[in-house]
């Protein structure tokens, strides 16, 4: 029996009016028969990379010859019978995408955030998996109308005047359609599709299974920890009052810089399976519109954002983690809008400084203190070379600032492919570290857009250099010191009692007498006769029980000594 190719591509250009596919519901398969769907496009992929590797050797003949490769040509033969021919004759990076595909939502999403991890993973991989669907099909609209009916608790029509049955966007978690309250507010309605939850609390604790099996084998590239990573953030997707969360948390960190803009949450129409927010109407930045604006508007928008890129990562620890030009708007008065914050990455406090230190040394070109930092954030795996990887950085760093032209070998590009390199030393950065090079990446990409041959850390420095200077004020290393001070107050609570209990154990020990040299020779007299005795007997023929008698209590007398 072959297996059925049962994905078809969806691919649509972006914004509304595009024409989706309608989902066809189905019962949720039950975990053991999700198990063995799973592992059979899991065997399967593994019989399509031995045929593909079989096929990418023959074209070497200096690798197609010899009984292993015989062995491995007739593997891949009996493979074939079993696998979708189709499907099999595609590279493998095809193949390994269109596996994600047939899998569903939860595997796309698994396949989207893998698409990032260069650092782990070949580039030939990476770049296959951002060729992932991205426009999924939907449910009918009256189904989306049953569901915010029932989050709403009551009949939409009594919150909204009109809701539109063409959806402005479908992704692998929601789907989104614009609407307008019955005061006048366009808001945009963002659903989770029926069955995503389930779905995606099944497929993790197969996930978690698969990577514990993969980590035995491929242990280089910490399939267990991906993947615990990937389950842990798409079940906080899924949940959209984190979204709302997460809006509001941006509202406020930015609440002194009016040119950045997040849309409003409307809680009371909100629920943990539908979110309503400001509808923002701008343009994305590779809009005609956008080309037309003048110089001066441009160089605003780019240090719009990076004043808040650089703000959100180094600053506050907390940034936008699905940057991409479909997330970022320009809206009317010159201002930068994000959108889609569901997926937000965040540093911890000391994470957060080291990383602001490594961004301030590249862009001042200080390479070795750099390469020092970015390697303190890794995470050695069993076999690493830290030192490897700390010389890699530097030559990297220094081919940067060698480069004749920032087009040639960009600021993000520098970051992007010393992340990528760790992967050869054996050093692992949490998912956070890969997210934040997307944002940066995106960032440079949008800001070329707007401004051809951008200098990118040149319009940096000033931002990086406040908030790096904004860690020595001394209001801040004041307030930081009220945070510590139960601590601290904790601490000089204890120590006159740490004290006073060290000096008495120190005057207790002082004044212990000196052990009696003699002390146990009689055990080792006693020891030795029992020994000499049981010598003797045993010489002259004497009684076996005496003389083991006796070996034993010179055995036991000398384990007593020597305590």
């Amino acid at each position: 029996m072959t297996e059925e190719s049962t994905a078809t591509e969806f691919r649509h250009p972006p914004g509304s009016g595009v024409e989706f596919e309608l989902l066809e519901e189905t019962a949720p398969q039950g975990l053991l028969r999700r198990f063995f769907t799973t592992h059979r496009h899991f065997f399967g992929l593994l019989g399509g990379g031995l045929v593909a590797a079989v096929r990418s050797r023959r074209a070497d003949p200096g690798h197609s010859r010899g009984v292993g490769f015989a062995s491995m040509r007739l593997v891949a033969w009996c493979a074939r019978l079993f696998l979708d021919r189709k499907l099999v004759a595609q590279p493998f990076p095809v193949q390994f995408r269109r596996r994600l595909e047939m899998l569903g939502p939860t595997y796309i999403k698994l396949g989207q955030i893998l698409s990032l991890r260069e650092d782990l993973l070949p580039r030939e991989i990476t770049e296959e998996l951002k060729n992932l669907l991205d426009h999924l099909p939907v449910v009918s609209f009256e189904r989306f109308l049953e569901i915010v009916t029932r989050e709403l608790g009551r009949p939409a029509d009594e919150v909204f005047a009109w809701i539109d049955p063409q959806p402005l966007a479908s992704a692998s978690i929601a789907q989104i359609h614009l609407a307008r309250t019955h005061d006048g507010e366009d808001v945009v309605l963002k659903g989770v599709k029926p069955g995503i939850p389930e779905t995606l609390r099944r497929d993790s604790i197969l996930l978690k299974l698969l990577g514990r099996s993969l980590q035995l084998f491929l242990a280089r590239y910490q399939p267990r920890r991906v993947i615990a990573e990937f389950c842990d953030y798409t079940a906080k997707e899924v949940d959209l009052l984190r979204e709302a969360d997460n809006a509001e948390t941006f509202v406020a960190n930015f609440g002194d810089m009016p040119g950045i803009v997040f849309p409003h949450i409307y809680r009371q129409y909100s629920s943990r399976r539908l979110l309503c927010m400001e509808y923002l109407e701008g343009m994305r930045p590779d809009d005609p519109r956008v080309q037309a604006m003048s110089n001066e508007d441009k160089d605003r928008l780019v240090d719009l954002g990076a004043a808040a890129i650089i703000r959100m990562l180094y600053r506050d620890g907390f940034f936008h983690a699905d940057l991409h030009p479909a997330n970022l708007l320009i809206l009317p008065g010159v201002q930068c809008g994000f959108i889609d914050l569901g997926m937000v990455g965040r540093f911890d406090d000391g994470v957060r400084r080291v990383l602001l230190y490594y961004y301030y040394c590249l862009v001042m070109g200080e390479s070795e203190y750099a390469a020092r930092y970015l390697a303190s954030v890794a995470h050695p795996a069993p076999g690493a070379d830290p030192e490897g990887f700390r010389r890699a950085v530097v030559e990297i760093s220094q081919r940067w600032s060698r480069s004749s032209t920032f087009e040639d070998f960009s600021l993000a590009q520098l970051i992007l492919e010393s992340v990528a390199s760790a992967g050869q030393y054996r050093m692992y950065f949490p998912v956070e570290m890969v997210l934040m090079v997307k944002a940066l990446v995106t960032f440079e990409g949008v800001g070329r857009i707007l401004r051809p041959g951008l200098d990118v850390a040149a319009v940096s420095r000033r931002h990086v250099s406040r908030i790096f200077m904004r860690q020595f004020n001394p209001l801040r290393i004041a307030r930081e010191s009220v945070r510590a001070a139960p601590e601290i107050v904790d601490a000089l609570a204890k120590a006159p009692m740490l004290i006073t209990e060290g000096l008495r154990f120190l005057e207790k020990t002082t004044r212990q007498p000196p052990e009696n040299p003699l002390a146990g020779l009689r055990g080792t007299i006693m020891a030795g006769c029992s020994l000499v005795a049981g010598a003797i007997l045993v010489a002259f023929d004497g009684p076996w029980p005496l003389w083991s008698a006796l070996f034993a209590l010179a055995l036991v007398l000398a384990l007593r000594r020597g305590r």
